[in-house]
Formats: structure tokens, C-alpha cells, sequence
């Protein structure tokens, strides 16, 4: 007698697989290695990585889906669920900020009474853990909000997906995604670093001040404790700061001013900044041009730039979320395929209208050929 486990698998004839224990790594450099101070030093703390994150997420969040292979009514069931915002976020573009930020991304299939699914919900990646088998295949999810532990099953008891797991590759764990964030973390800390020294040097007149020198004609004379320490305090009063720039200083009792000064080198930044910003645009995927950084010559203009975060960012990730949610959803919509419908995407629409006049030229090609090569129905066909 043969024994079956997942979905009719022969038992012992699936490869064994390693526990994930943890996310992220060891830290290279001196910035973090958690995600979530990751993210906050990234998303919520630099211009760069907020704008690239938010021209990912929203563009995919806003594209228009058509579904097929279902039935009328089960694909517009299907649009319904994924367009439906579920306790204020919007479930595709809340799943690409998560797959983008963390390498995972987790949906909760909420079925009805008649285990029908009902809503779609995406939970925080950072959150979930794996349960895994002896095999190490997983069963099911915990899911833990501070001291609160919920157990979700990765079936239900129909064998139906209860939740949907969508994971960038990742090289070294077999149940966890690799994420953006970790990458861009270096380029993340060099740009916040970089702007926290010219904020230093505007404070300071965009200069060390300089040195007071005592001269009392002495050898070996200097200021006693309490001197030094007036002296000090009516320095930071009344000359140091922006505020201040400029304003006259009088000088008594043996003191004279001794003007510093730092080289160009020491002193720009605005190529650091840019090479790290650059850096940051490449870790997430995003055209440096669109985040209006000099120096890019990739790209004839904004239109190629903007074709090129499409179709090397955009679509492959909605592909990974779509190609997942129908996948989960197929048991209970049989044949449901997701996919963007890139007739009414304006940043291709070149390419759309070159397609059509080549087409239009190819007199060897029926009509029905020609419809069919478009992706549309041909004449006498049910859609």
C-alpha cells in the first residue's frame, strides 16, 4: 500500500528541507541589521529610498488586472477580492511594499460560511514565522502581534490554501525571500551620514569656526577654569550657529582669533550623496533619472526610463504577486489566471503602437492571425 501526504505526493519522495530560524544577516558596517531599523532608516528617514520604494508600490497598486480561465462570474470575483482594500490598505500594493522591502509576502484567504473565499488580507512579513513538518515542508504560519501568537493553517480542511506565501529568491533559506532592504542599507547609511555632516557644517557657518589663541606674553600662561569656561559659554551664545554668521567679535586680555578653514575635498559631499543615492535606485530596482539624480546618461529620456522600471521591475513583481494569488485562489476558482492589462499601461503604450503597425504591414497574416497575435478573440470565438 502506497502512503500519499501533500496534495497526492508520494510520502518520502519530497527532498528535505533546512528550518528557517531567522531574517537577515550578520552587519557588514555600522548601520542596521534589523529589518525593522532598516526600514526606518530607509523608508522613513531617506528621501531616496521612500521615493524609489513609493514609485514601485504605487505604480503596481494602481495598474489595471484582468483575470481569465475562470468563469465570468469567479474571474470577477477574483478582481473583486484583489482590488478590494482590506482594513485600509490596498492588497496589491501593500503585497509589492512587502515582497520589495522584506522578500515576503503573506496572504490570509478569509473564506464565508461555505468556505468560499470572502477577503483577501495581507499580513505583516516581519511578523510570521514558519511551522514546518519533520520534513521540513511547511503546514502552517504563526503569526504574532507582541504578546498575541495566532496559528494559521497553510490548508484548511479541504486541502483549500488558507495562506498564500510569495517569496523573492533567496540562496540560503528554503522557506523565507530575500528582500531589497538589506542591500540598500550601506548606500542608506552613507547618504544619512553624509546628510547629517552638511547639516553639521551649516550649523557651523559651513566651517570649523576657528581658534581662539591666548597670549598673555607669558610663557606657559593660560586661562584659568573659570576664564575658559565664561569664555566658552559666551561663544556658544553669542557667535556659534547660523544665526549668528557674520556677527563682529571683540577680543580683550591677550586673546586673538585664528581663522581654520577645510579643504574642497573635505568639504563636498555632493558626490558621495549622489553615489550612494545611485546606489539606493539600484538596490530597488527604480531608473536614477526617475528620482531626479544628475549625472545618468543610461537613458535617452524620462519615457525610456520610465518603459525601463515597467518592464524590469514593475511587471516581473506583479507577475510574482498575481501568478500567487491566483495560484491560492484556484482551488476554489478553477483555471483563475491574474495578469496586468498592459493595454492600459501608458508607459508602454510605444511599444503597443509599434506592434500594431507591424501587424497592420504583415499582408501574409489573416485577420484572425493578427487578433489572436494581439491577444484578442478571434472572429466565432466565446471569450
Amino acid at each position: 500500500m502506497k502512503l500519499f501526504g501533500w496534495k497526492g505526493a508520494a510520502v518520502g519522495s519530497r527532498p528535505v528541507l533546512s528550518r528557517a530560524y531567522a531574517i537577515g544577516g550578520p552587519a557588514l558596517g555600522e548601520w542596521p541589521s534589523s529589518y525593522e531599523a532598516q526600514v526606518r532608516a530607509a523608508v522613513q528617514a531617506n528621501p531616496i529610498a521612500q521615493r524609489a520604494v513609493r514609485l514601485v508600490s504605487e505604480a503596481a497598486g494602481g495598474a489595471s488586472l484582468i483575470a481569465s480561465g475562470a468563469s465570468a462570474a469567479n474571474n470577477a470575483r477574483a478582481l473583486e477580492l484583489v482590488r478590494h482594500a482590506s482594513a485600509g490598505q490596498g492588497l496589491v500594493e501593500t503585497l509589492a511594499l512587502h515582497l520589495l522591502l522584506h522578500g515576503n509576502g503573506f496572504v490570509q484567504i478569509s473564506p464565508d460560511g461555505e468556505g468560499e473565499p470572502v477577503e483577501l488580507f495581507a499580513l505583516r512579513p516581519e511578523r510570521v514565522s514558519v511551522d514546518v513538518d519533520t520534513n521540513g515542508w511547511p503546514v502552517a504560519y504563526q503569526y504574532r502581534v507582541q504578546d498575541r501568537v495566532s496559528r494559521l493553517w497553510a490548508e484548511d480542511g479541504r486541502g483549500r490554501t488558507a495562506v498564500i506565501h510569495l517569496k523573492a529568491i533567496n540562496p540560503l533559506d528554503d522557506h523565507m525571500g530575500l528582500g531589497c532592504i538589506g542591500a540598500a542599507s550601506g548606500p542608506v547609511a552613507i547618504h544619512n551620514a553624509a546628510t547629517t555632516w552638511n547639516k553639521a557644517l551649516l550649523d557651523n557657518m559651513a566651517r570649523p569656526s576657528g581658534a581662539l589663541v591666548y597670549d598673555s606674553g607669558r610663557d606657559g600662561a593660560v586661562l584659568s577654569a573659570e576664564q575658559f569656561a565664561r569664555l566658552k559659554a559666551e561663544m556658544e551664545a553669542a557667535f556659534q550657529g547660523a544665526l549668528n554668521a557674520g556677527r563682529p567679535m571683540l577680543l580683550e586680555g591677550g586673546l586673538k582669533w585664528q581663522s581654520l578653514s577645510m579643504s574642497p575635498a573635505e568639504m563636498d559631499f555632493v558626490a558621495l550623496k549622489a553615489s550612494a543615492a545611485r546606489e539606493i535606485a539600484l538596490a530597488f530596482g527604480v531608473p536614477p533619472m526617475l528620482l531626479g539624480l544628475p549625472g545618468d546618461n543610461t537613458y535617452a529620456n524620462y519615457r525610456e526610463a520610465n518603459k525601463a522600471l515597467w518592464r524590469q521591475t514593475i511587471l516581473p513583481l506583479m507577475a510574482k504577486i498575481l501568478g500567487g494569488i491566483a495560484q491560492g485562489l484556484r482551488p476554489a476558482m478553477p483555471g483563475l489566471e491574474l495578469a496586468v492589462d498592459l493595454d492600459r499601461v501608458p508607459e508602454l503604450a510605444d511599444e503597443r503602437t509599434a506592434m500594431w503597425e507591424r501587424l497592420s504591414g504583415a499582408d501574409f497574416l489573416s485577420a484572425d492571425e493578427k487578433r489572436a497575435m494581439l491577444g484578442m478573440s478571434v472572429q466565432g470565438e466565446v471569450t
